[in-house]
């Protein structure tokens, strides 16, 4: 029986796990019914969401080249 390691991710793909990671937390803050995890799950969206349009920019520059 073969066994297929996984390739890695690349830009595209931590791009994508990133999106999926972002919506999850805003899901889960939209639900949260408790301050504290209302805050924590708002900054840990926005810090992803930080580091997503920091990522983007080299991603479509490479695009190009």
């Amino acid at each position: 029986m073969e066994v297929e390691s996984q390739r890695p991710m690349g830009r595209e793909g931590t791009i994508s796990a990133l999106n999926t990671v972002i919506e999850v937390l805003d899901f889960a803050r939209e639900v949260s019914t408790i301050a504290p995890a209302e805050a924590v799950f708002g900054s840990a969206s926005a810090t992803l969401v930080m580091i997503r349009v920091s990522i983007l920019p080299v991603f479509c520059w490479s695009i190009v080249d």
